[in-house]
């Protein structure tokens, strides 16, 4: 299969699935022991017909949300709806898609009149839904997206605060991203951040998570109460030290660079338990906003 950077993919059979696994537990760091239990049981699960066609080898899942896989799909579509006010009819785009955990159960709420795209930085990725979601859901569109990345793709063509959405303005009803913002720095974000203004339509809606810096996620973590230590970098953004597992961003900063891209808050920030809160809404933070609708007023006259 031809992809846009004209490049043959592996196919995920015979021989291809070999060579498939064998790049992931590479390029992933997967332990031995844990590759070969996931391949187990994708085996056993196949042998079983437990695997419909639309749902991931284990050892694919792993890499987008482990155990959490299914679960966090369904988690995300209830808080669209609930919270982005997501009807069957609309135009949504998915950034940084992954696997299809959330593409998969909007199949069964989007419309055929309703739309998806999905682009993520990991090519395999996007070929597995191509040839798994699309063929079925026609109106589910996948793009690779060349980016650059330290840990995934190094040698990925686009730099994150460079790189264009491949759509046209005004071309979404909801644009939403699970757990992108926290493995991103500031620069990258504003980015992304106006890039999102610019494909939403104007009044279109928009959901995204993150890690939040505030007074209280501060002084639980000096308490010891935190899953993570975020160090404050030279550029503004907190990194998790000692391990990168996660970026998290003040939340001044967080209101103002929406402000500055055209995306209003429509409430509160709902915030997670992540930084040990005992009262909360889910695991990570989550920003609701809306893009600001065309002024009515009319223009001045010249004088």
């Amino acid at each position: 299969m031809e992809t846009e950077t004209g490049k043959c993919v592996v196919p995920l059979q015979a021989r291809g699935r070999r060579l498939l696994r064998n790049a992931l537990r590479d390029a992933f760091n997967i332990p031995a022991a844990v590759f070969l239990l996931l391949s187990a049981i994708d085996a056993l699960d196949t042998l079983r017909g437990r695997r419909g066609r639309m749902r991931p080898p284990k050892l694919l899942a792993a890499l987008w949300g482990g155990s959490e896989f299914e679960h966090g799909g369904e988690w995300l579509l209830k808080s669209l709806i609930e919270l982005a006010d997501l009807r069957p009819d609309d135009r949504v785009l998915d950034v940084g898609c992954g696997i299809g955990r959330n593409a998969v159960p909007l199949t069964r709420y989007l419309s055929k009149t309703g739309s998806y795209e999905g682009f993520d930085i990991i090519r395999l990725a996007i070929e597995w839904n191509r040839r798994r979601i699309s063929r079925s859901h026609p109106n589910f569109r996948f793009h690779f997206a060349d980016i650059h990345n330290e840990q995934y793709t190094p040698g990925g063509k686009h730099r994150a605060y460079e790189y264009r959405f491949p759509y046209e303005d005004a071309s979404f009803d909801v644009v939403f991203l699970a757990s992108v913002f926290t493995h991103m720095v500031s620069a990258d974000t504003e980015h992304y951040l106006s890039e999102i203004a610019r494909v939403l339509r104007p009044g279109g809606r928009y959901l995204a998570t993150f890690f939040i810096i505030n007074s209280e996620s501060l002084s639980l973590q000096q308490a010891g109460r935190s899953r993570f230590r975020f160090i404050q970098q030279p550029e503004g953004h907190y990194l998790e030290y000692p391990y990168e597992a996660g970026i998290a961003h003040e939340e001044g900063w967080v209101r103002d660079a929406h402000t500055r891209s055209g995306l209003h808050f429509n409430g509160p920030i709902f915030y997670g338990n992540w930084c040990g809160r005992e009262k909360f809404f889910h695991y990570q933070d989550i920003v609701v906003s809306t893009k600001a609708k065309a002024s009515s007023r009319s223009k001045r006259r010249p004088s």
